[in-house]
């Protein structure tokens, strides 16, 4: 770990070398780290909450409790409308089913007129890959089934960390300027308290991403005439907190509504290309700038490390690793032969510069 207290100047190689080894640590250690992450930035957030109650007396353990209910209560709002989609798209699914068999049988007639390939042959080539896929379908069912005991497991022990870091958060901060000399323990304050408006910032930003996701989605299925088209761009907007399954199990209802309503496949391709694209953007150009700019850390480096936190931890490392690169700019801004890291990951004012 690099020393606060250092006035040592770091190479750029020695920054580098710590930080392949941390983040070696933190792959090999991500389900230790992972659930106690998202506590971290669970805690930080309710933190001001709870200290609120508490000034009006209110006990601290009621306090941290009522704090961590309004969070279940999100989510719970977000995988109720996960719910109603599903629910949705299965009251739709006969007619679904009939389009998609019309749709392939015209697409076989296609290829049977066009490329001289009868329906026979093409029904043997698609037994064949079914058959030969059934070792992979086999392996991706591990991986499934692996991926949602790891996630029940985070949600059993996040909320958990969660109230214990903020039950304990005195002893913790305790702890922490004892580690340090003292003359250091402002420092130590002062970067807690920033870090916690940094993990604030961070959540705004994410509001914000949520907001222009929404109105781009909502605005591209308006062009291509999908009916209802804010409710189902706002929906997508709200579901892509979930990684990657959020945004495809929203796309279904605009999908089938559009394919029923306007009886051609072109309008759900068209649905499909205009969350493709805003997906796109939100990953590399809306995300990265929103986040970006209230955090203080420009572009470039949000996007590396956006891409170096899924590489690492995957969905979750995409969201966790820009607050991590939040407080290293802080620390590296307190520490003398750090200043280096610190204009690195600054986004080019002349504070971040001195």
């Amino acid at each position: 770990m690099i020393p606060i207290t250092s006035n040592k100047k770091f190479s750029a190689l020695e920054i580098l070398q710590y930080t392949v080894l941390i983040s070696v640590l933190l792959y090999f250690g991500k389900t230790l780290f992972i659930p106690l992450s998202f506590s971290m930035l669970i805690s930080f957030i309710l933190y001001p909450v709870c200290k609120w109650m508490e000034k009006k007396r209110i006990n601290k353990g009621i306090a941290i409790f009522i704090s961590i209910f309004g969070v279940f209560l999100f989510f719970g709002a977000v995988v109720y409308l996960l719910f109603t989609q599903i629910v949705e798209f299965s009251n739709e699914w006969q007619i679904f089913r009939v389009k998609l068999l019309e749709t392939a049988n015209q697409l076989s007639g296609f290829i049977a007129e066009r490329f001289d390939v009868s329906s026979e042959k093409q029904m043997d080539f698609i037994n064949n890959v079914i058959s030969n896929s059934g070792t992979q379908a086999i392996s991706l069912l591990k991986i499934t089934i692996y991926s949602l005991s790891e996630s029940f497991f985070y949600l059993l022990i996040i909320p958990v960390y969660s109230i214990l870091i903020l039950y304990y958060r005195h002893l913790l901060v305790n702890v922490l300027y004892h580690i340090f000399p003292s003359e250091k323990k402002e420092i130590i304050r002062e970067i807690l308290l920033e870090t916690i408006h940094a993990y604030y910032n961070f959540i705004k930003g994410m509001l914000l991403v949520y907001l222009i996701v929404g109105i781009l989605n909502s605005v591209g299925l308006a062009i291509i005439g999908i009916p209802h088209s804010f409710l189902f761009g706002f929906i997508a907007s709200i579901l892509t907190f979930i990684p990657y399954v959020g945004i495809i199990i929203s796309s279904l209802l605009p999908i089938t509504v559009s394919w029923i309503t306007f009886n051609s496949i072109w309008y759900p391709i068209g649905v499909i290309l205009v969350f493709s694209i805003v997906q796109i953007l939100e990953a590399y150009v809306i995300f990265p700038f929103a986040v970006g700019s209230r955090l203080k850390i420009n572009t470039l480096i949000i996007i590396l490390v956006v891409i170096l936190g899924g590489m690492i931890w995957g969905a979750a490392g995409m969201i966790l690793f820009i607050p991590f690169v939040s407080i290293a700019k802080l620390i590296a801004e307190r520490t003398e032969g750090l200043k280096t890291l610190s204009m690195l990951l600054g986004d080019g004012d002349s504070s971040d510069s001195k």
